[in-house]
């Protein structure tokens, strides 16, 4: 089973934003040495609990300080952003750092209205720029390839039809994803002939009727001659069963804080977790996330990994490795993040 890595840059109620990027520093290297296949980064917008809101700067940093990961984005949100933005920042770092880039796009804001409304600036983008997104997309794609886009102008203007590209000169393009959480994506990425990623770690429900639907629709395209897909999960993995359950439970909580509209903050520390009251609806959420997530001993964690990957069909796994740290952690450091690699690679890869 290849594997590979998803990081939102979670940032602990111990951590500044400079601690939180350490330790995903040290996280990408661990993975690059371990063997693991590619290393995303999210794009989330004013959170306290999470340091992501860039891919590409991020990027940039990880694949100077890794050697053999591909690094990409789980996602870029195409909506907050001009195609022809995302196309240059991505086929720069592309040409950077050849054959190591993947850009995974989606269709969701990745923050709140308010935010949303700020990131698409004195010009007003709205609701159209979502209806627009397959347009977008294919504009991308177009603008990192070396034929370009051909724009048509005004015969006043221009005798000729103007081209943009992402470069002036590309040599290999970013590898390109489709990333959702819904059927609509799967639509999408079958009707596009893309390489489709189902964000399980954080819907869990409609996963199985999103992949059988993308494979069994897909259109074969230059970009991909048949379905690729892989999943996505939560994970932490420790010693011990008990272990990794006390280090998955400040996600958990706020997880549920998220999904029951209360007020976020930066990630809590294990023996904060433990301290609180939680409701029954929070606890709903916790009792199901945990029953989603890849957590407990190596033996449990490569147990359910297999199975998972057996029903998704799936012989690539990404991890979203979510445990929290005890009091007195290094800040510039994630070790129980650290080690849920470790203990996966040692027996899956």
């Amino acid at each position: 089973m290849r594997l590979s890595v998803l990081d939102l840059v979670p940032v602990r109620s111990d951590q500044s934003t400079s601690d939180a990027i350490a330790a995903s520093t040290r996280l990408a290297q661990t993975a690059d040495r371990l063997g693991y296949t590619r290393y995303w980064v999210a794009e989330h917008h004013n959170m306290p609990s999470v340091a992501a809101t860039s891919p590409p700067v991020l990027i940039a940093h990880l694949a100077a300080h890794t050697s053999a990961l591909r690094l990409g984005s789980g996602g870029v949100m195409l909506p907050n952003h001009a195609p022809l933005a995302v196309a240059e920042q991505f086929a720069l770092l592309e040409a950077a750092h050849p054959g190591r880039i993947d850009l995974g796009i989606g269709r969701a804001p990745g923050s709140d209205p308010v935010t949303s409304m700020a990131l698409r600036g004195a010009a007003g983008r709205d609701d159209r720029d979502v209806e627009a997104f397959p347009d977008y997309l294919d504009d991308v794609v177009a603008l990192m390839s070396a034929r370009g886009v051909r724009v048509q102008l005004p015969r006043d203007l221009m005798r000729e039809n103007y081209v943009l590209k992402a470069t002036p000169a590309a040599v290999t393009e970013p590898k390109l994803w489709l990333l959702g959480s819904s059927m609509y994506s799967a639509r999408l990425a079958a009707a596009k002939g893309l390489p489709y990623v189902f964000a399980h770690h954080f819907a869990g429900q409609g996963t199985i009727e999103a992949l059988r639907y993308y494979r069994e629709n897909f259109a074969p395209s230059d970009l991909a001659s048949e379905p690729v897909t892989f999943l996505t999960v939560n994970a932490v993995v420790a010693e011990t069963r008990d272990e990794a359950l006390r280090l998955i439970l400040p996600n958990l909580q706020m997880m549920g804080r998220l999904r029951t509209g209360q007020p976020l903050g930066a990630l809590d520390l294990v023996e904060d977790a433990e301290a609180h009251q939680l409701g029954p609806r929070v606890q709903a959420i916790i009792d199901e996330g945990r029953r989603q997530a890849v957590v407990g001993s190596p033996a449990d964690a490569v147990e359910q990994a297999r199975a998972l990957a057996e029903k998704f069909d799936v012989d690539e796994m990404m991890i979203h490795p979510v445990a929290s740290a005890y009091r007195g952690t290094d800040p510039a450091t994630s070790p129980a993040r650290e080690a849920t690699l470790e203990l996966l690679a040692k027996e899956l890869l």
